[in-house]
């Protein structure tokens, strides 16, 4: 048995998504940390904002990181070198925290210039997303490649990302692959893509600056879906994923050659455990969205670390 969790990227976001978890004392102290850190109000965010504001990439990308963290603290006790620990795009910087490799300061600090450093460079020229679903993979690809658009995520099965300028996007839209659906995105620019490289250089500027430590667990990277050991490796790589696809499809397949058996995501959850009941078969899954989850959340981490040595 091999338990995975997962921490969500943005979009998984939905108003008032946090305000179950800010009933308990604790929690909603620790959140507060959390917000002094990332200079924003995490629980005026996750509980009363609308869902315009909790779009904005500056709100959207702390909010997220500092779900994961008060969540995966309610849940685990520990992190054991058997779990296998992955974030999706932004949630990678609360894989990160969570496997031990940042402290949960310097995760919010880090994304908070991430998410700043994407917003400045989004508004620097009109780019988007767009999902592209079902069609044949290497034909979504080169679809995608024709019109000078970057596959900025690849997902697994089904859905692949395509991120460019407006006109790019438009292009790929009127002329959609054989088979395939472009469902254009709400995000506020081209991410993991050349044109967030002034992010990528704000957030290298205060990476510099923070100390590591090695995983306490099996680390997956959205660059290749490996399992990193070092921490300074990890960070460089939290880095350079600003402007680089994230390769989720890569992620899923090491997942399945660690033999994992049941993949729980942290609030706010659904997103990915949805693209793992179609790349994972026979894989259990476990979506924790509220406090009242918590126990049969530890029920389910605990059977899946039962065999573990």
């Amino acid at each position: 048995m091999v338990l995975a969790i997962v921490a969500p990227g943005q979009g998984a976001q939905t108003p008032g998504f946090l305000a179950p978890w800010l009933e308990t004392p604790a929690l909603a102290e620790r959140l507060a940390e959390l917000s002094e850190a990332a200079r924003i109000d995490l629980a005026a965010h996750g509980s009363t904002s609308d869902g315009e504001t909790i779009r904005d990439t500056a709100v959207a990308q702390p909010l997220l990181v500092g779900a994961a963290l008060i969540t995966a603290e309610a849940l685990l006790d520990d992190v054991r070198p058997q779990d296998v620990i992955a974030g999706h795009s932004v949630g990678e910087i609360g894989a990160a925290a969570i496997a031990g490799v940042l402290s949960p300061t310097d995760a919010m600090v880090l994304v908070r210039e991430r998410a700043l450093g994407m917003a400045e460079a989004s508004a620097a020229r009109p780019t988007t997303m767009a999902a592209v679903v079902r069609g044949d993979a290497d034909a979504v690809l080169a679809a995608i490649e024709a019109v000078g658009a970057t596959a900025a995520n690849n997902n697994g099965s089904g859905q692949i990302v395509a991120a460019g300028t407006v006109e790019e996007i438009d292009a790929l839209r009127a002329n959609p692959p054989a088979g395939a659906r472009v469902i254009p995105l709400s995000v506020a620019g081209a991410f993991h893509t050349v044109h967030m490289t002034p992010g990528r250089e704000r957030l290298a500027a205060v990476a510099s600056g923070f100390t590591t430590a090695d995983p306490t667990a099996r680390l997956l990277s959205n660059a290749d879906g490996a399992v990193v050991t070092s921490g300074a490796e990890y960070l460089q790589r939290l880095v350079n994923q600003v402007t680089s696809p994230v390769r989720w499809d890569l992620c899923l397949a090491t997942m399945a050659d660690l033999g994992v058996t049941g993949v729980l995501e942290l609030a706010p959850a659904g997103t990915l455990t949805g693209i793992a009941k179609r790349n994972l078969s026979g894989v259990e899954l476990f979506n924790l969205n509220t406090p009242d989850q918590l126990d049969d959340a530890r029920a389910f981490v605990a059977t899946h670390r039962s065999q573990e040595a």
